[in-house]
């Protein structure tokens, strides 16, 4: 089984990214084939409203039709077991390159049925990981 982490923070080795690399090592230790992603490395942007993932019977029905970095790391996410997201927070919600992330990922596979659908291939294990820094006085 592969699993997939993440990191929605711009900082590669603070707090986010080092909960995520404690939770893939827990994956690791129950044979899991893990990956950590930086998503402040990828050259993406949050969605671009063309809709195509919505046009049923068309070829990106279902999946984003945008072609940038994040096109395999969809498939790769379809393909398996589990994905752990891990973001900062900023401003009250998760970073921007996490929420952009988010959007892309999962708008393509809901429905505007009701009740609301999902096209996603099969169940999938998720986890989110949420930092944030608490000040004392």
């Amino acid at each position: 089984m592969k699993v997939f982490a993440f990191n929605g923070s711009p900082r590669k080795e603070w707090n986010t990214a080092t909960l995520l690399k404690k939770a893939l090592k827990g994956a690791e230790s129950r044979g899991a084939e893990t990956e950590l992603v930086h998503l402040y490395d990828l050259n993406y942007k949050g969605c671009i409203s063309c809709f195509s993932c919505k046009t049923i019977g068309g070829e990106s029905y279902g999946r984003c039709a945008v072609k940038d970095d994040l096109t395999d790391i969809f498939e790769g996410i379809r393909k398996s077991g589990a994905f752990i997201l891990g973001s900062p927070i900023y401003f009250g919600t998760v970073s921007g390159e996490m929420r952009s992330f988010m959007e892309r990922l999962m708008f393509p596979n809901l429905t505007y049925t009701n009740p609301t659908r999902t096209l996603f291939p099969k169940k999938i294990k998720t986890g989110f990981i949420y930092t944030i820094l608490l000040k004392s006085n």
